[in-house]
């Protein structure tokens, strides 16, 4: 039986009965995620007891302005009451059916709208129930596809330097991190990684887009070496989010998709982070536009990658699912009598009715409220009253797409990220830094008041921590 935690330790932040019972009972039954659950001990759970907007609120009705999205999910808010209402709608009429051998409408409308929104060309929808699970159906159909075009040599995956792409055992093999890869690295086939046009690591006085096509250059040198064992590239498109918010120029997406096709290798676009208007676009490969001989951008915006991944904000923030986009090519060399031939995936929850339509009125928000168009606002306004915090003699490598922001702190705390967490919360802000790297990434109805607030007390934050 797990240590008892002296709640003691929590004072800092429990203060009533309410709240204290609650971190007790919870720190004794819950295995909390991507945690060190002894730290809990001195960096206590935050208990929540609702939402609204940007904020969240405990039991002590103090409150935290969510400047990380909860995880990157929640794009309009805590409580939204047109995502409240379509679900509400939905409990009524059905909440669930499997979706082998069955079929229902809020899952086909759903489809049919991210095919009209998607890059072109993607038109077949495969459903499961988080962002892991998306990296694991597009890499396992990739790798299917080859075989089923009778190139069965073809099973092997590249991925970015410190890529993420989720912890379950599949993802793990093209997730490029070290904590990740001590601990579980016996268990998987360890794929290769190339390097990262994160431009942070350009030379000194060598562009953004000098790196990243210098970084294409690498590309192409291990597709060369090794294509005729490669089923695809995995990438994060223009922001790699665990790397601490790395952020490189899009024409490094360009390259990656000419050399691709050129050598016989998908593309699989993992936007399950920065897909649904977080990086300023709908899908960020969008920013990846081609020019004609002409010079004039070509009239389909962006790439088509063979495999698009999308989780986290589809539905708003509220339910859980994840779709994987893919070409009728591909969708084609599994239409065959025999069932060996086709995709061998499933999830109990796939296409889950009660999701559908949570996604369906989160795209009903983004259609309706010009939500792109307001956000390139937001952005700018962010940026203009942040030139103070951008100059502070402690921040280092500021950089914005779209609604993410991130920047270093120059410290000598080892224990930066929890010493900043741990501030935040004093300052109604909920910050989760990776490393030294704060970052945020705000549900996108923030006001122009809330983000003054956002601004100064980070700026509050980074003095007392620098």
């Amino acid at each position: 039986m797990a240590k008892p935690v002296m709640i003691s330790t929590m004072s800092n932040i429990a203060h009533s009965i309410e709240n204290t019972a609650l971190l007790a009972r919870s720190l004794a039954a819950v295995w909390h995620p991507c945690s060190q659950m002894k730290h809990y001990e001195h960096f206590p759970l935050l208990p929540i007891a609702r939402g609204s907007g940007v904020w969240l609120y405990d039991y002590d009705k103090k409150r935290y302005l969510d400047a990380v999205s909860s995880w990157w999910v929640n794009l309009f808010g805590h409580c939204n009451p047109r995502i409240n209402a379509a679900i509400t709608d939905q409990l009524g009429k059905l909440e669930h059916v499997m979706l082998a051998g069955f079929t229902h409408e809020p899952v086909v409308q759903l489809s049919e709208r991210l095919r009209e929104l998607a890059p072109k060309g993607l038109g077949h929808c495969f459903y499961a129930s988080d962002g892991a699970s998306a990296t694991e159906i597009a890499l396992k159909m990739s790798a299917h596809y080859w075989r089923n075009s009778g190139k069965a040599d073809k099973t092997q995956f590249i991925s970015l330097e410190n890529s993420y792409h989720g912890e379950t055992l599949g993802a793990l093999s093209v997730t490029d991190v070290a904590l990740f890869r001590d601990a579980y690295g016996a268990l998987v086939r360890q794929q290769a990684t190339v390097p990262s046009p994160d431009w942070r690591k350009a030379a000194a006085g060598e562009s953004a887009e000098a790196y990243a096509l210098r970084c294409a250059d690498a590309l192409e040198q291990h597709l060369q070496r090794h294509h005729a064992q490669l089923a695809a590239f995995i990438i994060e498109p223009l922001v790699q989010g665990a790397a601490g918010m790395a952020m490189y120029h899009p024409i490094y997406l360009q390259r990656a998709r000419q050399l691709c096709t050129a050598y016989d290798v998908h593309l699989i676009a993992d936007e399950i982070a920065v897909g649904m208007g977080r990086t300023g676009t709908m899908f960020a490969c969008e920013q990846a536009s081609f020019l004609s001989e002409d010079g004039v951008e070509n009239e389909n915006k962006g790439i088509t990658p063979d495999f698009l991944c999308l989780s986290k904000g589809i539905t708003g923030g509220y339910l859980p699912l994840s779709v994987v986009m893919t070409r009728d090519e591909i969708y084609q060399a599994f239409y065959e009598d025999d069932m060996k031939s086709g995709f061998l995936h499933s999830h109990s929850y796939t296409g889950n009715p009660l999701a559908c339509r949570a996604a369906l009125a989160t795209l009903d928000i983004f259609a309706q409220d010009n939500v792109l168009g307001v956000n390139r606002n937001k952005a700018a306004y962010l940026n203009k009253i942040a030139t103070p915090l951008r100059e502070h003699r402690a921040v280092r490598n500021w950089r914005n797409t779209g609604m993410i922001w991130a920047f270093e702190v120059e410290t000598l705390r080892r224990d930066f990220a929890q010493q900043c967490f741990s501030l935040a919360l004093k300052n109604e802000l909920l910050l989760r830094p990776i490393g030294n790297t704060i970052y945020f990434m705000p549900p996108y109805i923030i006001s122009e008041s809330e983000i003054d607030l956002l601004v100064s007390r980070t700026s509050h934050i980074v003095n007392q921590l620098s």
